[in-house]
């Protein structure tokens, strides 16, 4: 019986018109859409990367000898079956071994497997997470009502911990052209409560949060926090479930790029530039007044290299 993951690999597939996934398919292709479907860690992905480059040979060796070569430990390659939906390393290697062959033999798709690498099918990936981003557009009334909220907010307050810092700096850079007080919080604890309450008594109402994966407790216990306060939170996120979720007003779930050793965000950071539209358009009067201010100031001071 296919594991969960193989079973969505083969239902994708078919929906996209192949009438035999297993067969039709490259090898390389089958084993990154296994290893697609759930949530790797930066070392998971590390065996998965080795695994689709070195299929040949890594589907034969023992568990040591794949450890050796990835640079992990034993009992990581082990979670990392696990992980992926097998019930040990002896089940993965069976499917990794019968992959190899496949590919040794010349079967249907064998032809196809190297026309692309890792860096393309990362970019692919992230051409489907767009490409739903888009489907989601269709409405855009939920993201013009919440950035219109978020204009409404003074302060807004703009959290991203850890992996997520760089997100929020990006939309507190640019809020800040068009918004007269933005507080950007990228550090967990005390410091984010202390920033929090203190935004919350100075009138704000709303917090614009990203929590890309892997999730932790410190950005829990911050939205958690500001909830207490009485702060609304919009929140970025790659799943529209879960416990960042459940403390949220509005979700926004995009897809985030994991085929790579660490996650690429494009549509995270179109939705937050969608986002910041949304606000420049919800007090156009004072969005200009103060781009043009900023232009006239970067002008005087000679902020840029000229063209």
């Amino acid at each position: 019986m296919p594991s969960p993951q193989q079973a969505r690999a083969q239902a994708a597939a078919i929906t996209s018109g192949r009438t035999a996934p297993e067969a039709e398919a490259a090898p390389t292709s089958q084993l990154r859409e296994l290893f697609d479907g759930p949530r790797l860690s930066p070392g998971q992905r590390r065996i998965a990367q080795y695994l689709i480059e070195h299929i040949a040979e890594a589907a034969f060796l023992s568990i040591t000898e794949l450890a050796d070569r990835v640079g992990v430990s034993q009992p990581s390659v082990t979670r990392f079956a696990a992980a992926v939906g097998f019930s040990g390393y002896p089940a993965l290697r069976e499917r990794l071994q019968a992959a190899a062959l496949s590919r040794l033999a010349g079967g249907p798709g064998a032809a196809e497997t190297d026309r692309s690498n890792e860096l393309q099918a990362a970019v692919d990936a992230e051409i489907a997470n767009l490409q739903n981003l888009r489907h989601d557009f269709a409405d855009p009334d939920r993201v013009i009502r919440v950035g219109r909220e978020l204009s409404r907010s003074a302060p807004l307050t703009v959290l991203g911990l850890r992996i997520s810092v760089s997100l929020a700096e990006y939309f507190a850079y640019a809020a800040r052209r068009i918004h007269p007080d933005v507080r950007l919080v990228t550090h967990g604890g005390s410091v984010a409560y202390d920033t929090l309450l203190q935004s919350r008594e100075a009138g704000g109402t709303w917090v614009l949060a990203f929590g890309m994966p892997r999730h932790h407790h410190e950005t829990l216990n911050a939205l958690q926090v500001a909830r207490s306060a009485g702060l609304r939170i919009a929140l970025v996120t790659d799943l529209g479930l879960g416990p960042l979720a459940d403390e949220a007003e509005v979700v926004f779930a995009t897809g985030t790029g994991s085929r790579l050793v660490f996650d690429s965000y494009a549509a995270p950071g179109l939705m937050s530039a969608a986002l910041l539209q949304a606000m420049t358009d919800a007090d156009p009067e004072r969005t200009w007044a103060r781009l043009e201010e900023y232009e006239q100031l970067a002008e005087r001071r000679q902020f840029f290299l000229k063209d």
